[in-house]
């Protein structure tokens, strides 16, 4: 199995691969409009990005593409659609750059409550100016505002009350008994915390919900003077709203990532917000961390082996949550050479359409279970044929309850 990795990735990553005996290559400089020409060459079986944009374009371009796996969290650089449409699995690495991302948060937070980088960069210049940077608020007793409370919200609510910060959260899934287990506060809804919050950071997945949830209206029930972070994704906030609030009433920003930002690892880069004077900007590093990296490698290792030996991926991104299936064939048999496959026949013959399918192995290796989800039931003559053949111990179709039903 080929795998071409489209970023850097840890040592760990290739040395692992090598010795699962994987054929890789690793080519950091790709970028989105090289990366077709390198699918082409090497028709890899999986596909690893960290940063790297993968299009409809790329893949088009692998014959034998099956996987790609973002070696992190956000799948937003990859179009799910198109690998979707062609049955490529999608997986990510969830959780591992977790604390990295948190540390790089808070490191904003303190570095623009203390002017750090200004005060480097005035003494790297020989200029002295305590009168300047004595100046400063402390965080001890200000609120914390969390959008998203997944594992870096958690890992960043940590680690703002070492620093005795009142923390107030909202995430989607979170509930009032979580969020006391966590030691936060609960908010019912984006627009709740934000009202409370002297400090607003936001940790969530760019969809279709959460693009410019940072918005003008969310703006104006912050007091000025606001701090807002953002390690996250850009599409999140609304930037020209942002850079109202920091000319207008004083708020000041932590970013790591900005629209419109180069897939280049170097170049010449512009932004309104990266050079305002009130924002303490990082080149998207969140997750760069030799632990984080080191994590992430071994994630992607695990995924790629897993779907090597199982034909799944740990962490899927792009599966349908509920198909179209309406019921479940169960099939007790023998684990015999074409026991499935003439079942199979029958249920094509009945016209119906298999949407999933297991078959699970009993100890001792003799039977095995079945289960065949449909998109309708089979008639009984059809299942009397299914229980007549040879090495079928026993058969059932069974209703698949709806969502509604089991809501």
């Amino acid at each position: 199995m080929r795998v071409l990795l489209a970023d850097r990735l840890h040592p760990l990553a290739t040395q692992a691969l090598s010795d699962a005996g994987f054929e890789w290559e690793m080519n950091a400089a790709l970028a989105s409009d090289t990366l077709s020409e390198a699918i082409e060459r090497f028709n890899p079986h999986v596909l690893v990005v960290r940063s790297t944009r993968v299009t409809a374009d790329h893949v088009r371009a692998g014959g034998a593409l099956s996987l790609v796996v973002r070696a992190g969290a956000g799948v937003n650089t990859i179009d799910l659609a198109a690998c979707s449409d062609a049955g490529i699995f999608v997986g990510n690495c969830p959780g591992r750059n977790a604390v990295a991302v948190a540390e790089l948060t808070i490191g904003l937070l303190i570095a623009i409550d203390r002017q750090i980088a200004d005060n480097v960069q005035e003494l790297r210049a020989r200029r002295w100016d305590k009168q300047r940077f004595s100046k400063a608020d402390g965080l001890k007793g200000k609120t914390l505002g969390l959008l998203g409370m997944g594992r870096i919200g958690q890992a960043v609510a940590h680690r703002a009350k070492s620093f005795d910060l009142d923390v107030v959260a909202w995430s989607r899934s979170l509930t009032p008994d979580q969020a006391k287990a966590y030691g936060v506060r609960y908010a019912d809804t984006p627009e709740d915390v934000a009202q409370q919050a002297d400090i607003l950071s936001v940790h969530l997945a760019a969809t279709d919900e959460t693009r410019g949830m940072l918005s003008r209206e969310l703006f104006a029930s912050m007091p000025d003077g606001s701090i807002i972070l953002n390690t996250s994704r850009a599409d999140l906030i609304d930037e020209d709203a942002l850079l109202e609030a920091i000319d207008n009433r004083g708020f000041r920003a932590g970013l790591d990532v900005f629209r419109g930002e180069p897939q280049e690892k170097q170049c010449a880069f512009e932004h309104p917000l990266a050079q305002h004077p009130s924002v303490y900007g990082t080149h998207h590093i969140g997750a760069s961390t030799t632990q984080a990296q080191m994590a992430v490698a071994q994630a992607v290792v695990e995924s790629v082996i897993s779907f090597r030996q199982t034909g799944s991926v740990p962490h899927g991104v792009n599966l349908a949550q509920r198909g179209r299936a309406s019921h479940c064939l169960v099939l007790r048999h023998l684990d015999r050479v074409g026991v499935l496959a003439a079942v199979l026949d029958i249920v094509r013959a009945e016209g119906r359409n298999i949407q999933e399918m297991d078959n699970i192995l009993f100890q001792g290796g003799n039977a095995a279970c079945a289960r065949i989800q449909l998109d309708g039931t089979l008639g009984e003559d059809a299942m009397n044929t299914i229980r007549k053949r040879p090495h079928v111990l026993h058969a059932s179709v069974l209703p698949i309850p709806s969502n509604k039903e089991t809501s």
